[in-house]
């Protein structure tokens, strides 16, 4: 009975070691980031989901001279230190006779001169200064976590009261986010910014990190019930990454936002589900618009109607500032 019994013991204590060894794997995929070392991609997580999600997929060129363009400019390196000691990097990029601010907050593992390649011309021409924020783990930011907003809202937060602050002339400041950039800019509205924040711009903006990582596992991978999957990965936020994911949503911070939001979401985005733009636009109980863009797939709305998409902003500005 008791050589049985350990048996018994051993046998559930391997199965548990799987079973979270499995959900630590996951962790370190979705959580943890080694920028400091190029990773290998696994065979099985290149779908075609990601690739058709890019705006290379139809618009490498567009794409790839925004790019240029943004590495062409002569930027000024600004730095801050988030509330939890990290010290994190942003460019900036003044314009002449500027008539507002605007933050730019790139998405997951992504680069201010990535997302913003398209639209950062077109602002800085149309009299914004910008400021390209590299999100923590990305870029020149410190950090070995990704907290798909729950820590991303604060360094939003604090990034604005450093334009703030060096804001002589009270010039509007605008923030626009792009996926999880605007899930952070969601977030960060519902906290105190400084009164010349008069609007937000979020294009594909998720609504929360659980319902990201349940729809993604549904609509790429056909797993409709990961219960235990997201149990394991809050355990392992909360003790490792320092948060926990019901911290990264946007409902309560849409509830008590005053400030305007022009949303944007392309339509056939697999990326972020529409859905996600459309409940939090449901949510806010600011001014608010929605753009909804057909045949546009993920942060491909500027490219399928730029005409449509720069008015819009345009509009928001000429009404907000």
């Amino acid at each position: 009975m008791k050589n049985k019994g350990i048996k018994i013991l051993g046998a559930a204590a391997v199965a548990a070691s799987v079973f979270m060894a499995s959900g630590w794997s996951f962790f370190k995929m979705t959580v943890r980031c080694k920028k400091q070392k190029k990773l290998l991609k696994k065979k099985w997580f290149q779908l075609s989901h990601t690739k058709i999600n890019h705006p290379r997929h139809k618009f490498e060129k567009e794409y790839e001279d925004g790019k240029m363009w943004c590495m062409r400019q002569n930027m000024q390196d600004c730095y801050i230190k988030s509330s939890d000691g990290l010290i994190l990097h942003a460019y900036y990029l003044p314009a002449r006779n500027a008539e507002r601010f605007v933050l730019l907050i790139h998405g997951y593992k992504g680069s201010g001169f990535g997302d913003f390649a398209y639209t950062s011309r077109f602002l800085h021409e149309n009299h914004c200064h910008l400021l390209f924020i590299d999100q923590r783990c990305c870029g020149m930011s410190q950090g070995k976590y990704i907290t798909f907003g729950a820590m991303e809202q604060y360094d939003v937060q604090k990034w604005a009261y450093y334009i703030a602050r060096r804001n002589k002339s009270r010039l509007p400041i605008y923030l626009y986010g792009e996926s999880m950039g605007a899930a952070a800019a969601l977030m960060a509205s519902g906290r105190k910014l400084p009164k010349e924040v008069k609007g937000l711009i979020a294009d594909c903006g998720f609504r929360s990190m659980k319902q990201q990582i349940k729809d993604m596992a549904a609509n790429w991978f056909h797993l409709h019930w990961i219960g235990l999957l997201l149990l394991r990965l809050d355990l392992f936020c909360a003790i490792s990454a320092g948060f926990r994911m019901k911290e990264a949503d946007t409902t309560n911070a849409m509830k008590k936002n005053k400030r305007p939001v022009l949303f944007f979401h392309g339509e056939e985005d697999t990326y972020v589900n529409p859905k996600n733009s459309t409940y939090n636009y449901s949510v806010c109980q600011a001014s608010k618009e929605l753009v909804l863009i057909p045949g546009a797939r993920h942060l491909c709305s500027a490219y399928v109607e730029p005409e449509l998409y720069r008015e819009k902003i345009l509009c928001f500005f000429a009404k907000y500032d």
